[in-house]
C-alpha cells in the first residue's frame, strides 16, 4: 500500500504581526529584541534606528514600543545587525562624542580643527580650572571653554569680552558662553552634560536634546521627577513657567487623571488577567518553541 508523504518544505511558515507597520511577516523577516524580547520586522527597526541616528539621538536608544514593560534598550551590537555600515559609523562617532561630553574628566579642545580630547583634573565641575591641550598647546577654561582667565570668573570674563570690540577678540572667545548665565540670557549650558542650549521661545521647562535631562531654564533645577510642575508654585521661579495658571491646573488634572485611570483599569481587569494568564503563557511557549525549531531565525 502506497503511503503519501507530505514534504516539510510545503508547510506554511508562521506569520507574525509587527507592531510598527501592523503587517504580518514570516519569521525570518522578524527580529526579536535582545533585552525585552519584543518582536518587530527588520525593515521597520532599520527605519526606526536610521531616523534616530540621523537626528543624533543616540545617547539611549530604547524599544520602539512606548509601553514596553521591560523598557528595553538597544545596544551597539544589535544596532550593527540592523543598520548599514554608514549609519553604524555615524552612531559610533556620535556615541563617542556624547561619552566625552558627559565625562567630567575629559573635554574637547575648543580650538578650531583641533578636535583633541583633553584631560580635566578631578574636583568640583562648576569650578573653573585651567586645561592645556597637548596638541595645539592652547590653555583654556574647563567650564566656558574660552581662553584661560585666572583672576576672573566665567561670567566676568565673558562680560569683559562683550565690552571689547569684536575685532579684538579671538574667534573662540567671541562665542564663549558662561555656565552661570544671567536670568534673562538666551543661551545657557545644560547642568548635566554642559552642552550649550539656546532658548528662543516656549516655557521655562527645558529638556536637553543630548542627555534628555529636564531642568528649569531660570535656576537650572532638576525637574526630571516634577510631573506636576510644583517647582513654579513658590520660590524665585514662581509663576515663571510661561503658561497661564489655568493651563497648569489643566495639565495637573490630566496627569492625575491618567494615573487614576490606569489604576482603575488595572483594578477592574485584575480578575480577567488572572483567568487569562494560563492562555498567555501557553501562547508564549508555542512561539518560543517555533523560534527554537527554525534555524534561520536571527
Amino acid at each position: 500500500m502506497a503511503v503519501s508523504v507530505v514534504s516539510s518544505d510545503l508547510a506554511l511558515d508562521p506569520l507574525i504581526s509587527c507592531k510598527l507597520c501592523m503587517q504580518e511577516h514570516p519569521v525570518k523577516a522578524m527580529h526579536t529584541m535582545h533585552q525585552c524580547s519584543c518582536i518587530y520586522c527588520k525593515k521597520c527597526l532599520k527605519q526606526y534606528l536610521s531616523l534616530l541616528i540621523s537626528e543624533g539621538s543616540v545617547s539611549i536608544i530604547t524599544c520602539p514600543d512606548g509601553e514596553c514593560p521591560e523598557k528595553g534598550k538597544i545596544n551597539g551590537t544589535e544596532i550593527r545587525l540592523l543598520v548599514n555600515m554608514k549609519d553604524f559609523e555615524r552612531y559610533r562617532r556620535l556615541k563617542f562624542e556624547i561619552e566625552v561630553d558627559l565625562d567630567p574628566h575629559r573635554t574637547w579642545c575648543p580650538e578650531v580643527d583641533c578636535e583633541t580630547i583633553c584631560h580635566v583634573c578631578s574636583g568640583d565641575l562648576l569650578k573653573a580650572r585651567s586645561v592645556s591641550c597637548p596638541t595645539c598647546q592652547l590653555e583654556f577654561c574647563s567650564v566656558c571653554k574660552s581662553t584661560w582667565h585666572q583672576d576672573q570668573t566665567c561670567s566676568e570674563y565673558v562680560n569683559y569680552l562683550k565690552s571689547q570690540p569684536e575685532s579684538s577678540c579671538k574667534g573662540r572667545d567671541t562665542f564663549s558662553i558662561p555656565f552661570e548665565s544671567e536670568v534673562e540670557s538666551n543661551i545657557k549650558r545644560c547642568p548635566m552634560c554642559h552642552i550649550a542650549i539656546e532658548r528662543d521661545e516656549g516655557c521655562a521647562q527645558m529638556m536637553c536634546k543630548r542627555c534628555k535631562h529636564v531642568f528649569c531654564w531660570y535656576c537650572l533645577t532638576n525637574l526630571d521627577d516634577d510631573f506636576l510642575l510644583r517647582h513654579y508654585d513658590k520660590g524665585p521661579c514662581k509663576d515663571k513657567l510661561g503658561h497661564s495658571r489655568a493651563s497648569i491646573l489643566w495639565h495637573r488634572t490630566q496627569v492625575i487623571g491618567v494615573f487614576a485611570g490606569f489604576g482603575l483599569l488595572l483594578l477592574l481587569m485584575s480578575p480577567f488577567l488572572v483567568l487569562a494568564a494560563p492562555c498567555i503563557l501557553c501562547c508564549k511557549c508555542k512561539i518560543c518553541k517555533c523560534f527554537q525549531d527554525d534555524p534561520d531565525i536571527s
